[in-house]
């Protein structure tokens, strides 16, 4: 069991007004991006529940594009979002839809580049906190508040030993992990929460295993940790 750090306890530094409808969109926003690994061009970003009905009045709309601008949530550039955003020459879309099951305060967010396409579903839980529970249809879950691998790969025997194997020499401790499939021998997504920042040479040695496809890195740090 992980014990909770000073930013779980008292909240980010942050552009209000409300911690759960600006500083947790603005972290939704910054996971989505880092997801697909740089700037969409086009976002199609859907809120349900409380985040529908509230985002125009509460910013949630401003922080979730500052977000995926890459902003934190004490950037003064949050209430200039959507002039920051066509600057940038991203394109935004956003609706709002019905979802059963969901918490309160949840996003799904459609990133395009290319011939890329992310699809990630999370919810703001509660002072700046978020959970990111759905990544192109893979069922996952993760807070981004520590350093977070995210390998797609292949489903086949062994694979997990040899991610496991290169932790255990490299002295960097698992906090959680967890996997999961769209078939068995099919596509697979294993979401990693480490103790430790991870460097690029760590990385590259997880992209070099066979049958790894991609690999994310989600680090949003708090206030003074920006490794």
């Amino acid at each position: 069991m992980r014990f909770k750090d000073v930013f779980s306890i008292i909240g980010p530094s942050m552009v209000g007004p409300s911690s759960s409808h600006t500083a947790g969109a603005v972290r939704l926003g910054r996971t989505a991006r880092h997801v697909l690994g740089e700037q969409p061009e086009q976002v199609e970003i859907i809120f349900y529940g409380s985040f529908a009905t509230t985002h125009r009045g509460h910013g949630t709309d401003l922080a979730m594009i500052a977000g995926l601008l890459d902003y934190d949530t004490d950037d003064l550039r949050i209430r200039e979002a959507f002039e920051r955003a066509e600057e940038a020459g991203m394109k935004v879309k956003i609706r709002s839809a019905q979802k059963a099951g969901v918490h309160p305060n949840t996003a799904t967010i459609i990133l395009h580049r290319g011939d890329q396409k992310i699809v990630v579903t999370g919810s703001s839980i509660g002072g700046g906190n978020i959970e990111v529970v759905s990544i192109d249809d893979f069922d996952v879950k993760f807070t981004a508040i520590y350093p977070t691998l995210l390998i797609f790969h292949a489903d086949r025997r062994g694979i997990l030993a040899e991610m496991t194997d290169i932790f255990k020499h490299s002295n960097t401790n698992i906090g959680f992990m967890e996997v999961d499939r769209k078939s068995r021998s099919g596509d697979a997504l294993t979401v990693i929460e480490c103790d430790e920042i991870l460097d690029c040479e760590f990385i590259e040695r997880i992209c070099s295993l066979p049958d790894v496809h991609r690999v994310r890195l989600i680090h949003l740090g708090v206030k003074g940790d920006r490794g």
